[in-house]
């Protein structure tokens, strides 16, 4: 089934929502709030959950802040929404006036709306300008500007860092001779080309080598990781007790800085074995309530394929002075 939603056609449901309303505990008359926004569709269940239940949507795209607050309008002022970067969670909550949300989720990466929107420049997919801005109406350099003016050293760090790409060099030695014969890469395609070219390509493949590039670029063009280990923390701290944290991330990076930061933060030092002394600032804050991430079943994944490398944590904030046994995460 697939729902009507401001004259387009979205996705019916979002990523693991069974598991993700389970987790935060929906009670009637709590605050949530759902920092990754999207087509609203975590924001829908939640607010469906209980009568009295509130909702922040934050989210950096003025479209999908647009086409989400028409679909949860029948909600009235139990939803509000904010457009912001989530790890704007405190502006935002001193904005509206709000504090000791019972739950804050995050659902990183890109939205369906901004993947399969053929002019945002996320997948190769379609021709269409270099772009993978979060804010398309916002200041930031494009894709295409970075690959512009970063120097191929540069370039190759990127892909290798955010995409884990062990060619990264040789795609990053093609994009500079690209840009000093005076043809830059601007498009998706001339990206997604030149990266087939530069590593080999056989159309029996069943994952286009331009992949890890075309995810590496966007992390760095909207600076996705950058602050995250930070934001954790923050999120964490402003929950009242009790209070759920959840994170759903779809690649390695993201999940191993939310497994790092959910450790720390259940007390479990993540400093070398070899320091005499923690410097890392583990504290016994939350209770991790999922021993391993939790994934979307074979169901789900044939619903919607992009669940399949989706990965849940959750937390649970301690009252003071609450002591839980350290939770071993995977």
């Amino acid at each position: 089934m697939v729902a009507s939603l401001g004259g387009r056609d979205a996705p019916h449901r979002p990523v693991l929502l069974r598991e993700t309303l389970e987790f935060l505990n929906v009670a009637p008359g709590g605050l949530f709030i759902d920092g990754t926004l999207g087509l609203g569709g975590h924001s829908e269940a939640i607010l469906d959950a209980s009568p009295d239940t509130r909702v922040i949507g934050i989210d950096l795209d003025s479209e999908s802040l647009k086409l989400a607050s028409e679909r949860l309008a029948r909600f009235g002022n139990r939803f509000r929404a904010a457009q912001a970067n989530f790890r704007e969670i405190v502006r935002v909550l001193e904005e509206t006036g709000e504090h000791d949300p019972n739950g804050i989720l995050v659902d990183l990466g890109v939205s369906s709306l901004q993947l399969d929107s053929p002019a945002r420049g996320f997948s190769f997919r379609f021709d269409a300008p270099l772009d993978m801005r979060l804010d398309a109406q916002g200041s930031a350099d494009t894709a295409a500007d970075l690959l512009q003016q970063l120097s191929e050293e540069e370039i190759a760090g990127i892909i290798f860092q955010y995409g884990e790409e062990r060619r990264s060099r040789r795609i990053a030695r093609r994009i500079v001779e690209r840009r000093e014969a005076g043809q830059p890469v601007t498009t998706t395609s001339d990206l997604a080309d030149l990266v087939a070219k530069a590593v080999g390509y056989n159309k029996s493949q069943r994952i286009h080598p331009a992949t890890r590039t075309f995810q590496a670029l966007r992390i760095a063009v909207n600076q996705e990781l950058e602050g995250l280990d930070s934001f954790v923390e923050t999120a964490i701290d402003l929950l009242k007790p009790d209070g759920r944290f959840l994170a759903i991330s779809f690649h390695s990076l993201e999940d191993r800085i939310i497994k790092r930061e959910l450790r720390r933060l259940a007390g479990q030092c993540q400093c070398s074995a070899r320091l005499p002394i923690c410097s890392c600032g583990a504290r016994p804050a939350v209770e991790i309530l999922t021993r391993r991430p939790v994934t979307a079943d074979e169901a789900e994944i044939s619903e919607n394929p992009r669940a399949r490398s989706a990965k849940l944590r959750a937390c649970r904030k301690l009252n003071a002075g609450q002591d839980a046994a350290p939770v071993p995460v995977s």
